[in-house]
């Protein structure tokens, strides 16, 4: 699902909200949680998951080509852990195939 499809379905769902206020309304809500990540802040959503920092150290890596030690800086990146809900819901909805 795409930001736009988000748009969409919501537009749908909600029909006193128009295209415009829930496109608006789902760009507040993700800049808020960008900018709370960017801060180092935990986001979580009780029933979906939690968002959160993880530290990447720094390592020596090789680049491909000439196969020269790279020195790779350290990172933060971030990091979706999903709650039970969604843990078991996704579990119901996908078949597993043998």
């Amino acid at each position: 699902m795409t930001r736009s499809d988000l748009v969409t379905r919501l537009a749908e769902r909600f029909a006193q909200l128009t295209q415009r206020d829930t496109e608006f309304a789902v760009k507040t809500i993700l800049d808020a949680m960008s900018d709370a990540l960017a801060r180092g802040h935990r986001i979580e959503i009780r029933g979906f998951g939690s968002f959160s920092i993880n530290r990447r150290p720094p390592r020596v890596g090789r680049n491909p080509r000439s196969g020269e030690q790279v020195v790779i800086p350290e990172k933060l990146v971030p990091h979706f852990k999903p709650g039970k809900a969604l843990r078991e819901a996704v579990d119901e909805q996908v078949p597993v195939e043998p």
